[in-house]
């Protein structure tokens, strides 16, 4: 298997662990896959560095967001740790492993802001619907379409965000390494 594709996996696992365990009240079964995957992922000696600042970025992102979402009343998290007025643990666990395949399974939106973008608007507002039907992680507090539209308008501007943070970090990383 490729490491396109294992990336890929890898991040999926880590939103199911997340997402089911939070449903749970099991915050740290995210975490558990996410230090699997992330050991894997920086074990790559060309990217990691890149790969940390981009982690850094992406749960700065997402406690923005998603505890402006909290505080706007539009969505409630499931095992709100450390506290109910901030983005919970499990999903600052996501976005940690989303910062991950920026350079790797999605690392081809790079060149394609508009397209990441219109992914970000109808991806982001899918995720989030997923985890509160069937999973029952996550309240989208009524009127649900508020939330959605918040979601799409969100994510349809840091998905761009952080993959022109991707490709910058990475060809700086490369202009600096030794030949």
């Amino acid at each position: 298997m490729n490491r396109t594709l294992i990336n890929a996996v890898l991040y999926q696992a880590t939103w199911f662990a997340s997402v089911i365990g939070a449903a749970h009240g099991w915050w740290w079964s995210g975490a558990i896959v996410l230090l699997i995957f992330a050991s894997w992922q920086l074990a790559d000696r060309n990217s990691h560095f890149v790969d940390l600042r981009l982690v850094a970025a992406a749960l700065a992102c997402g406690l923005l967001i998603d505890t402006t979402l909290v505080w706007s009343g539009s969505v409630n998290f499931a095992t709100p740790i450390p506290f109910a007025a901030l983005a919970p643990l499990w999903i600052l666990v996501l976005w940690a492993a989303f910062a991950l395949t920026l350079n790797h399974s999605l690392a081809a939106l790079q060149k394609h802001l508009w397209i990441a973008a219109a992914i970000g608007a109808v991806g982001a507002p899918l995720a989030y619907m997923a985890a509160a039907r069937s999973f029952h992680a996550i309240t989208l507090d009524p009127p649900e379409w508020h939330a959605i539209g918040l979601l799409a308008g969100t994510w349809a501007l840091a998905l761009p965000l952080l993959l022109i943070l991707a490709r910058r970090w990475s060809l700086e990383a490369v202009a600096v390494r030794p030949a």
